[in-house]
């Protein structure tokens, strides 16, 4: 058997499992298989398939990582928590509080520094765990 069909042959398995995983990645191992086939086919010696087939491996699975990258993403959801009113129970000294929402108590910080201090105030964004808040309630 000759180089170029073990090039075509490892093409189609690879491509074969692509279709089981659906993730791009062996599909771009196996056209670059089949173009190492293709080498062999225009009688290019041994290292020199192992060479392009394994350039194309690496130059199709980048395109197919950033296209995946870019289709894949989901857009970004706003926060279901963004314009809900909080409950302020304590101010602390370095300008941080307690609120108390969804049942329970939460760190907060004021959006920005001209924000005044009230009793009820809207979530109108978070840092991680912590809410920040502001007197007006966000537009939705």
């Amino acid at each position: 058997m000759t180089w170029q069909w073990v090039w075509w042959i490892a093409a189609a398995l690879l491509v074969g499992a692509e279709l089981l995983t659906g993730t791009f990645y062996l599909l771009a191992i196996g056209i670059a298989a089949a173009i190492g086939g293709i080498a062999a086919w225009l009688d290019a010696e041994l290292p020199l398939q192992f060479l392009i087939a394994g350039g194309c491996g690496v130059a199709l699975t980048i395109i197919a990582h950033r296209w995946r990258l870019r289709i894949a993403e989901p857009p970004p959801q706003p926060s279901l928590d963004v314009g809900q009113a909080v409950q302020v129970r304590t101010w602390n000294p370095d300008g941080t509080a307690r609120v108390a929402y969804r049942g329970t108590m939460w760190d907060a910080e004021l959006a920005s520094p001209g924000t005044p201090r009230a009793e009820t105030l809207y979530i109108v964004g978070t840092r991680g765990s912590v809410l920040l808040l502001s007197e007006h309630r966000p537009a939705t």
